[in-house]
């Protein structure tokens, strides 16, 4: 008889990770788990003790996904504006995992600012501050400006049935920036 396929912490994770992103985060739990990886309940609680430390390993998995998923490519004419569409088009595609990430309370007793405090946001506030010839503390007031404007409308069409059309959202975006840098410059 062939040894039975021993299933590792990483594979709980993962299978979480595809679990939410396929049926939403309200339907993790350990049996669909189990389902997923094809075994019983019991390896799937083995490495964790509750479906909520699964679920963390789950949302890292989520927010590694989501920031590769957004970041701009170095051809991106305006890695600004890239950033903001990709960001809307992730609410659009990805509509499960951006429930998970922003809309599940992970936020809850922060205000928006503290969004600001996230250390992989440093190496982009320093290239806008650098593009748009400005200080960190402005390029983080900008920053938080235009990324409300993008999760807003990446929430409206992650939560509805509604039609993305890029050049649409691209033109409200680059109003947005635009705006931001003219108001920066006291015009």
């Amino acid at each position: 008889m062939p040894p039975k396929v021993k299933i590792t912490k990483e594979m709980v994770a993962d299978a979480s990770f595809e679990v939410i992103r396929t049926t939403g985060h309200e339907n993790l739990n350990a049996r669909t788990i189990s389902e997923y990886l094809g075994c019983s309940t019991q390896p799937v609680l083995y490495s964790f003790k509750t479906v909520n430390e699964i679920r963390e390993a789950a949302y890292e998995i989520a927010d590694g996904y989501h920031t590769a998923f957004i970041m701009p490519k170095e051809t991106d004419e305006n890695p600004m504006l890239a950033l903001g569409l990709n960001y809307v088009r992730f609410g659009q595609e990805e509509k499960n995992l951006f429930r998970f990430l922003f809309q599940t309370d992970k936020f809850g007793g922060k205000d928006v600012g503290a969004l600001m405090s996230d250390p992989g946001l440093s190496e982009i506030l320093g290239i806008m501050a650098a593009g748009l010839n400005v200080d960190i503390a402005q390029a983080t007031e900008m920053f938080l400006t235009f990324f409300c404007v993008a999760h807003g409308m990446a929430s409206l069409l992650a939560n509805n049935s509604m039609e993305y059309n890029e050049e649409q959202c691209k033109k409200m975006l680059e109003n947005v920036f635009y705006g931001m840098i003219a108001a920066g410059k006291g015009a």
